[in-house]
């Protein structure tokens, strides 16, 4: 499929697919006139970049880890990947306890707003100064 299929079919524009290849995520043929050409597995590859620049990790990082679904046979590539996703699952889980703890600072917050707004809507109206 050409750059344009690809793009439809995963949501992912163009111009991110074509910096994917340029950071070697993503692989293409060319045509005799240099168009691009996807096979249909680069469909299930983009949607993994996606999920692994959604988690937080760099070009650099997924490139690192790719290689695990590429050449799941090579030993040092194994090695390599699981101490980069190791070190990758430890930044999110950090990530999701400063997330929750902000949360948790948001809902003091919150519940305090809510005492604030409850008392000034029972308050008495202040008299009309006459003049």
């Amino acid at each position: 499929m050409r750059i344009g299929e690809l793009s439809k079919r995963t949501g992912v524009s163009q111009r991110s697919l074509r910096y994917y290849e340029e950071q070697d995520l993503l692989t293409s043929s060319r045509s005799h006139a240099g168009q691009r050409h996807y096979s249909d597995a680069a469909v299930q590859r983009v949607a993994l970049i996606r999920q692994l620049f959604d988690a937080g990790m760099s070009s650099r990082v997924i490139a690192t880890v790719l290689p695990c679904v590429d050449v799941p046979g090579d030993l040092g590539v194994a090695e390599e990947t699981f101490t980069a996703m190791m070190r990758e699952r430890d930044r999110i889980d950090a990530d999701i306890t400063h997330l929750i703890e902000t949360r948790d600072a948001l809902d003091v917050l919150i519940r305090a707003n809510s005492r604030h707004r409850a008392e000034l809507s029972t308050a008495p109206e202040p008299a009309a100064q006459s003049a």
